[in-house]
């Protein structure tokens, strides 16, 4: 199981087709497609088709955009959420295309990308918070048990998913408010809970070199139920996606779950992310 925003898969796609074909994840949660549908079934279906995957996408065209790619069953797929609020100072009148969920052998997949917030006075960040219970709303009118939440949430959890805590102070991202609407959805971090002490990130802003120094943060999370997180027997952020020419500024986050009768799930991969060799000024 993988997540990855690819901050538009029409740019990303020279880098997505041959990691998809090294990884070969069962199931991947992209974000920021930014294609309405006709112009991902035209430039992207094919590939995935091709490689045995099904696809479930909702998408305007403009900056948001998520989809679900799974070569493991793809059923009862939903665009959207439950009394999804829309937008207050976005370009349409209703929702924007920010989640779609699907069931995938058995568990309740849904990608997401969560509004940004902009600044804690904006009107965005309002709606932020609205849509985080709608997101909430329509867990909980599922199956809880069973469902996954993949995707950018743009909330970092703790002061140890950001690389400077002060650094953020005034910003979006690690409010309280934020951090306790995700908290509340009542799901497994499985990539902190694998890591409970390390560095992790997996979003780096291409600006000033953030990503060489390691000055990032952790908002790209998969979050799941009580029935699958014991699964959860390697889970990691796959940094190398995030180097070489014309990277998305995000990096994959991907998690193995164990189905094999003997238990043998694979290697553990640790976290990449490097140690700290200071703040940035």
């Amino acid at each position: 199981m993988a997540t990855w925003n690819v901050n538009s898969v029409r740019s990303r796609m020279p880098r997505l087709l041959p990691w998809l074909d090294a990884r070969a994840p069962d199931v991947v949660c992209l974000q920021e497609t930014k294609l309405p549908a006709d112009a991902f079934d035209e430039l992207v279906r094919p590939a995935l088709t091709e490689r045995g995957y099904a696809v479930a996408h909702h998408g305007d065209g403009r900056w948001n955009g998520v989809a679900i790619v799974s070569r493991i069953g793809l059923d009862d797929v939903v665009a959207g959420l439950l009394d999804e609020p829309a937008n207050p100072v976005g370009l349409g009148p209703g929702p924007e295309a920010r989640a779609v969920s699907a069931t995938c052998a058995g568990l309740r997949v849904m990608s997401v990308y969560v509004p940004n917030g902009r600044t804690p006075e904006d009107p965005h960040y309002r709606y932020k918070l609205d849509w985080l219970a709608a997101l909430r709303a329509t867990i909980t009118a599922g199956d809880p048990a069973v469902t996954m939440v993949c995707g950018d949430m743009n909330v970092a959890p703790t002061d140890d998913d950001v690389y400077d805590p002060a650094a953020y102070v005034t910003s979006t991202h690690v409010t309280p408010p934020e951090r306790e609407a995700l908290r509340v959805l009542g799901l497994h971090d499985l990539v902190r809970e694998r890591w409970p002490t390390e560095r992790i990130f997996s979003y780096w802003d291409y600006r000033a070199g953030m990503f060489h120094q390691d000055f990032g943060m952790r908002i790209d999370l998969i979050l799941a139920g009580a029935d699958v997180a014991p699964r959860a027997c390697a889970a990691w952020v796959d940094r190398q996606a995030r180097k070489g020419t014309a990277p998305s500024d995000h990096a994959p986050v991907i998690v193995d779950l164990d189905d094999a009768p003997d238990g043998d799930c694979g290697p553990v991969v640790p976290p990449p992310s490097a140690p700290r060799s200071g703040k940035r000024r």
